[in-house]
């Protein structure tokens, strides 16, 4: 697959093998394939390569490597659109909140006020500090005002 953007050209393959090893197959008995995805990725003045591996517990009957590609590929469109948004905003992968539900519960809270701060039409990154220095503004967000 070869998409075209942002002054890039990226390519993708993948290889789908559903005849596991013995050892992933005692490990993990609901895997049904390994993937193996090659990026390539061309700029005007850099090219990088990039491979990853991927499991699946999709039965072979009910997918394509086509179909799969594409499911890894959504899958990095939550990463960057979700994830990546929160931890540049709000620093998350720096927390040091680790145990118990508290993780869960504050990344719960960062997507909340992430949310709101779209509805707003801003950037998160361009919103975070200035209702950082506003508190009176955050609050009549938060209250729907």
């Amino acid at each position: 697959m070869v998409d075209k953007g942002h002054g890039r050209i990226e390519t993708r393959r993948i290889r789908v093998r559903t005849r596991l090893p013995l050892r992933l197959d005692k490990k993990w008995p609901e895997i049904k394939a390994i993937c193996r995805i090659e990026r390539i990725r061309e700029t005007k003045d850099r090219c990088s390569r990039e491979v990853i591996y991927a499991i699946t517990s999709a039965p072979p009957e009910t997918f394509d490597a086509a179909a799969l590609l594409k499911a890894s590929r959504d899958h990095w469109a939550i990463e960057n659109c979700e994830f990546h948004v929160r931890d540049v905003t709000f620093r998350e992968d720096a927390s040091r909140i680790r145990t118990g539900d508290a993780p869960e519960v504050m990344a719960l809270l960062r997507s909340s006020v992430l949310g709101l701060i779209r509805r707003t039409g801003r950037k998160p990154t361009e919103a975070r500090p200035a209702y950082a220095a506003r508190p009176k503004a955050a609050i009549k967000l938060l209250m729907g005002s």
